[in-house]
């Protein structure tokens, strides 16, 4: 999957999670920057990102995702494989 449309399905599920349909996010948006982004929303955005590309992170993943960026490339490595 290229990065973009994977950025284009994370920004509907961060939009589902924080009930915001005018939140924009970039490779660079992290949990600072979202009002509400704790440990819970994290659990919700994993759970959902997972369902949603057909996929399982390890705990070392997540525990790297610092940024949006972060989880486009490994979804896209998850991806890639899965192709």
């Amino acid at each position: 999957m290229q990065p973009d449309a994977i950025t284009a399905q994370l920004t509907a599920i961060f939009r589902d999670v924080f009930g915001d349909p005018a939140l924009v996010i970039t490779p660079d948006t992290k949990a600072d920057d979202i009002a509400g982004w704790d440990s819970g929303r994290m659990i919700e955005l994993i759970v959902a990102a997972e369902s949603e590309f057909g996929i399982r992170f390890t705990t070392r993943e997540v525990d790297g995702m610092a940024r949006v960026a972060d989880f486009v490339a490994i979804i896209a490595a998850k991806t890639a494989h899965a192709a």
